[in-house]
Formats: structure tokens, sequence, C-alpha cells
């Protein structure tokens, strides 16, 4: 038996048309409100569909907010991988020029990608990084999972940095991997609330601050 085509949704708009705004106000709405505060009558207010017909497109409440995890799960990872994987520099990080941050250190192509991963949806960070999601549910298992990949991924960059400073504590490693999780966390609530700034803009001003941030190691150092 072969399924039929989608058929419009409400008002003339395609089907798949619809579920994508759907999706597009679930992110937002899950990212801001986090999942608990998050409703299915909202979040279809908000597109103009009944909550019937957005039950009908996406299941319950967590099968909507899994639909809104996965893409987004799988675009951040796929940006950090990438990013980790291209050629670092050793030079002074000063401004981010290229798509792909050539010849930047590690942590600023890092962060350029995550920027660009999340550019004009910028609250989807907060939908991987959910502190409201129920213990011991789907949702919350799957965005572990994906947290899981990109903190390995970042424990492996924090380690190498680290030996390049002649420390090979695991406790140095898991302790700055820990604070560079916090640091990409504020710097896109940072981003959230000036929308005017651009991901190539981000990244130059993370750079102009490593840079500063360098200088004052340095100096109270001396």
């Amino acid at each position: 038996m072969t399924t039929p085509p989608s058929k419009a949704g409400t008002k003339g708009v395609p089907r798949a048309a619809r579920e994508r705004q759907v999706l597009d106000v679930a992110t937002e709405e899950f990212g801001r409100r986090g999942y608990e505060a998050t409703t299915v009558a909202a979040v279809a207010t908000r597109v103009g569909v009944t909550k019937p017909l957005l039950h009908h497109y996406f299941g319950s409440k967590q099968d909507l907010y899994l639909a809104c995890l996965n893409p987004v799960g799988d675009r951040l990872l796929h940006a950090v991988r990438t990013a980790m994987t291209g050629p670092a520099s050793a030079a002074q990080p000063t401004a981010v020029t290229g798509p792909a941050s050539v010849g930047q250190p590690t942590a600023l192509r890092v962060l350029h990608a995550l920027f660009t991963a999340l550019d004009g949806q910028r609250e989807a960070w907060f939908v991987l990084y959910d502190t409201t999601l129920p213990p011991d549910s789907d949702a919350a298992r799957r965005a572990a999972y994906y947290r899981r990949a990109i903190d390995d991924l970042a424990a492996t960059g924090t380690a190498d940095l680290l030996r390049t400073t002649g420390s090979s504590d695991p406790l140095d490693a898991d302790a700055l991997a820990y604070a560079w999780r916090g640091l990409c966390t504020a710097l896109v609530r940072w981003w959230v609330s000036h929308p005017d700034e651009s991901p190539e803009a981000m990244a130059q001003r993370c750079a102009r601050l490593f840079a500063a941030g360098r200088t004052l190691l340095t100096e109270a150092s001396e």
C-alpha cells in the first residue's frame, strides 16, 4: 500500500511548508522557554493552526521536541567535527575572513562554525542544552546523546591544547572542557540578545576577546 502525497495544510498552505513553520516556531519556543514551559497550544497559536492539527502532524509534545532537536543536534555536531578537522594555525587570532575560518586556531574555527550553524535560529542552542527535560525520557536521552558527542570533541580539543602547554593532568582537561561549554553557552546567549551581530562579526569579536585575555594573562604572570 502506497502513502498518498501530502495534501495542502490549513488555509491553502502546503503541508510541508506548514510543518516547516511549526518546527521553526517550536524550536524558538523550546529554546526561549525550555521544554517544561513550552506548550503545544502556544506553538499552534503562533503558527495559526489548531492544536489537534499540530498533534496530527507531530504527535505529542515530546515528539515535537524531538522533531526540533534532531536537525539541531545533527547540524551542530557536524559543524564542530568539520571545524576541528580543518587546518589550525599558531598565528595570533585577529579576524575570521573566510567561510571556513581556514588558518585560524581551532577554538575560533569551532566558534565560527557554531555561530554559522545557528544563524537564523540562535535559540536552537538552548533546545539542545535544555535543563527542564523530563528525566529518563526519550527527549532527555536524545539530547544527552548529542551533548556527549559534542563534549567528547571538546574534550579532545582541550586535552590537545593542554598538552602543548606541558600539562597532562586529566582534571585540568576536564575543567577546561567544562569551562569551554560554559563559554559557548554564554556567547550564544549574548548573541541572541544582539540580533544584528553576524556569525563573522561574532567570530571576529571572539578573536579580539581571546587576544585581550592572552594579554591580560601575560601581564598577570609578570
